[in-house]
């Protein structure tokens, strides 16, 4: 088996060195001109992973055509544009796997579905998600992730293909709610982090809790599983999402709250406004997500948002 990796950011590159260590034959491509592969070509070192000699660098996106699966992994708003660029190379029976998670800007459209748009249906979109950290993967740290499909057949040859010591992958049986509970729970990263900001973490096991009944919510009018949200894509990413001190979005809402800049990509940012036109569109209450929209994208008061939260009508739990 052949794999090509799209991406060389640190989860592109992770994946590259990953898929080296169970013996598999791989390729990471970068952009011409990019930093990050500029420096994987000077020393097989992003600052937190060295590639080994088994892995080929390349910045010719024709590594494509000879590789029976390729994986991408890179920041959800260029996917569009990467498929436009694959669309044109006809690619055929070839096994398209992201590992990236998010919603189209503008569409709200899940990631699989932008891959089926553009290339010819000979093709199988996966989706490969769940917790874990570069860095803790990094040092033999091991966790669970999950990969779905529609096509059973392609689930189970990634699963037994790609499996290790160091990562248990289960099958995924809802590509929906596998995707939104994935790309959503980086905006309860981010709400995260506005609480750690104002010092009330004390919180997120309210958070936890309430936005996994809101997003399982959204998961169920979509024609997903309500379960999924339960699941690894989901609230068993939360560890790492939530409370991590490598969690891009975390950092980015304690940052925002607090006047700081952040640099880093959080994609939590771009997911949550997709997500205020998937509420109208199925007409799902989102609380926890629309406050956090109001933050970001109307410039309300991060506080009182928060406040606001604790001031809606009481209810039963479930």
């Amino acid at each position: 088996m052949n794999i090509s990796v799209i991406g060389c950011g640190r989860w592109g590159t992770f994946l590259a060195w990953y898929i080296s260590q169970i013996n598999k034959k791989v390729m990471l491509y970068g952009r011409e001109g990019s930093d990050n592969m500029d420096r994987l070509k000077r020393e097989r070192n992003n600052g937190i992973i060295t590639l080994p000699d088994s892995v080929d660098l390349t910045t010719d996106i024709a590594c494509v055509d000879i590789a029976d699966v390729i994986v991408i992994s890179i920041a959800s708003q260029g996917l569009e544009s990467l498929m436009q660029q694959l669309a044109a190379k006809e690619l055929r029976n070839k096994i398209i796997v992201l590992c990236m998670k998010g919603l189209e800007v503008g569409t709200g459209r899940r990631l699989s579905e932008i891959v089926e748009d553009n290339l010819d249906s000979s093709n199988s979109v996966a989706v490969w998600l769940g917790p874990g950290h570069v860095q803790e993967f990094y040092n033999g740290i091991p966790n669970c992730m999950v990969i779905d499909s529609k096509n059973d057949d392609v689930k189970r040859i990634l699963v037994e293909e790609l499996s290790s010591k160091i990562i248990r992958f289960y099958y995924g049986q809802d590509i929906i709610g596998n995707e939104i509970g994935a790309a959503t729970k980086n905006v309860i990263g981010i709400a995260a982090g506005m609480l750690d900001g104002h010092n009330i973490s004390s919180l997120k096991g309210a958070l936890m809790s309430r936005a996994t009944r809101e997003i399982s919510r959204l998961i169920e009018k979509m024609g997903g599983n309500k379960l999924s949200a339960y699941g690894l894509c989901h609230l068993g990413d939360y560890e790492a999402t939530v409370f991590s001190k490598y969690s891009h979005n975390r950092e980015f809402g304690e940052r925002f709250v607090k006047g700081f800049p952040f640099d880093k990509l959080a994609e939590g940012y771009y997911t949550v406004s997709a997500l205020r036109i998937l509420q109208e569109k199925y007409s799902v209450d989102l609380p926890i997500c629309m406050a956090v929209y109001r933050v970001l994208y109307e410039k309300a008061d991060s506080r009182a948002e928060l406040d606001k939260l604790f001031e809606r009508s009481l209810k039963n739990e479930f």
